[in-house]
């Protein structure tokens, strides 16, 4: 059974630094493309950055800069690197994989979401 299983997330004040895990089973991370994503209550799904079978890496315009996502092939685990964190990042993060060869990092696009992991960006 495909799964992907995040964490990583809590509590840390602006400007602090937080590590986020995607854990896989069932499939290579290696062969597929796999995003994360994050919500807030209120507000809809958004990507966040994503990585393709290539390693070619996409970042919304908001976290650019302050975000790095890696993978780890031989643990079949992708990262979330997020530094400089604002409160505006505040929110459930989410992993999945793409169900195409082609795409983006738009949320429509993935599917095998998990339960998520919250972060929350506060003094």
């Amino acid at each position: 059974q495909v799964q992907l299983v995040g964490s990583g997330g809590g509590l840390v004040q602006p400007g602090g630094s937080l590590r986020l895990s995607c854990a896989a089973s069932g499939f290579p991370v290696e062969d597929y493309a796999i995003g994360w994503f994050r919500q807030a209550p209120g507000k809809e799904r958004e990507g966040v950055s994503c990585v393709n079978r290539s390693h070619g890496t996409t970042y919304a315009d908001s976290v650019k800069g302050r975000f790095t996502i890696s993978r780890d092939n031989a643990k079949n685990t992708v990262y979330l690197q997020m530094n400089s964190l604002k409160p505006e990042d505040t929110a459930v993060y989410y992993c999945a994989r793409r169900r195409w060869f082609y795409g983006s990092c738009m949320p429509s696009e993935y599917d095998s979401w998990g339960q998520g992991t919250q972060v929350t960006v506060s003094s």
